[in-house]
């Protein structure tokens, strides 16, 4: 035995040492094993990892396009869905925008993304990520780049979601973007619809000794029942609850539960692909005394039971263009009531946040059907009504004396120019004692008050 295990250990040593070298000699002088193992999972991470290694991340632009990618995972807009928003990408300053919103588990969700104009040379990238409830910290789980504007994802968890997009450096254009829901399973009774179910989860059965773990679709007896998903027959059988009933194990380890029918018109392992005819609509087992309907429930492994719904419901109607026309995007807009509040999503808000004056200058970076994602001097980002805001200049006037036009709103700002006297300029706004202009050659800047 020791003679066995004194051969056995050079083989094995060798073995080693020829993957190792094979792993160096493939890779390259420069690579190192932690860049073997440790190779980017997206697109965007591929994109940050080239910055870095070109040295563009010591770079004021490198790091702030870097750090606008993590502040987005950080700081993002809420919406609702379906949702749909035009934005900007501009040249002189790192961009990334983020969407935050909810999803059910078994939500089919679909992101598209359009840049104009078509033939624009700009990658920019798109990433999903579940958000960890007890955390907030982000799980990636889907993403694109040029190559693929458009990818979909099924909700796993009834959870908080996040969309990241972000173009790479020095790339301007517009786009829109566009976030859907669809069901993840065909729904199982041929010729109906979500708006023939008429009893859902969770409601009272047997005088609250239970809950009803699924959903009740009501059709004629003798509706044809069928395959929600493909995969194969698991179970046929006859219960004192269900009656007549079918289990569909499918191709995701879900087992598709079907009850309460008239007729059962498959056999345990048989194979069947969306749309076969599992049996007809009844009122077997403890529905004798109901209207004919399909009991449809779903099991999900190390979960049991869970809602239906979201899986079966209809898709998502298109959302709204913005009524906002598309050159107002990248102007500066202005408040015109006495107290707008600068809102965390395109919908009104019970709790109102802290208020922005009148007459606040305001950057337009998106636009929702009847809302303005903007941002303002402070760098704070938000939605207001677009019809809050006036692109109109507040005033036009000439300068008393000479003045020196700032890059933002702050002592410290760098000039951009210096004004003469008597220039004449277009006041867009005025914020914390400061206004913005734009002077006649169209320049546009900030002007200390007094």
């Amino acid at each position: 035995m020791r003679q066995l295990m004194t051969t056995r250990r050079p083989l094995g040593w060798l073995l080693s040492s020829l993957l190792f070298a094979f792993f160096l000699v493939s890779c390259g002088k420069q690579q190192t094993l932690q860049g073997i193992f440790s190779q980017p999972r997206t697109p965007h991470e591929a994109y940050a990892r080239k910055l870095r290694q070109s040295g563009l991340d010591q770079t004021a632009l490198g790091r702030d396009w870097l750090a606008a990618a993590e502040r987005a995972l950080q700081d993002s807009l809420v919406v609702t869905l379906p949702f749909r928003e035009t934005g900007i990408f501009r040249a002189d300053a790192a961009f990334a925008a983020s969407y935050r919103y909810a999803v059910r588990e078994g939500e089919k969700i679909n992101i598209t993304l359009t840049v104009e104009p078509a033939t624009a040379d700009v990658r920019v990238f798109v990433d999903a990520f579940e958000l960890d409830p007890s955390s907030n910290s982000p799980r990636p789980l889907a993403s694109a780049d040029t190559a693929a504007r458009s990818f979909s994802y099924v909700a796993e968890d009834s959870r908080q979601h996040l969309l990241r997009v972000q173009p790479e450096l020095l790339r301007p254009g517009r786009f829109t973007i566009r976030i859907q829901r669809d069901p993840s399973l065909a729904f199982p009774v041929q010729g109906k619809s979500d708006a023939a179910a008429g009893s859902f989860w969770g409601a009272d059965r047997d005088n609250g000794a239970r809950r009803h773990e699924g959903i009740d679709i009501f059709a004629a007896k003798g509706t044809p029942v069928v395959a929600a998903a493909p995969g194969m027959i698991s179970r046929v059988g006859d219960t004192p609850r269900g009656g007549l009933v079918v289990w569909l194990s499918d191709t995701r380890g879900q087992h598709l539960y079907y009850a309460h029918l008239s007729k059962q018109l498959v056999q345990p392992g048989q194979l069947v692909k969306i749309g076969d005819t599992l049996g007809l609509v009844g009122n077997t087992g403890n529905a004798r005394t109901t209207p004919p309907h399909l009991h449809f429930g779903i099991y999900r492994g190390g979960r049991g039971a869970v809602d239906p719904y979201p899986f079966v419901r209809r898709a998502d109607k298109e959302p709204a263009a913005p009524r906002t026309p598309a050159e107002r995007l990248g102007q500066w807009v202005r408040l015109t009531a006495a107290r707008t509040a600068l809102q965390p999503a395109p919908i009104a808000q019970k709790k109102q946040p802290a208020a922005l004056p009148k007459n606040a200058p305001l950057l337009v970076v998106g636009a929702t059907a009847d809302w303005l994602r903007v941002q303002a001097p402070n760098g704070r980002l938000g939605y207001v009504p677009a019809k809050a805001v006036s692109a109109e200049a507040l005033r036009r006037e000439a300068l008393p004396a000479t003045a020196d036009l700032l890059s933002h709103p702050a002592p410290t700002a760098a000039p951009l120019d210096t004004l003469p006297a008597k220039a004449r300029v277009a006041v867009l706004g005025e914020w914390s004692g400061y206004q913005l202009v734009r002077n006649a050659a169209g320049r546009v800047g900030w002007l200390r008050l007094g």
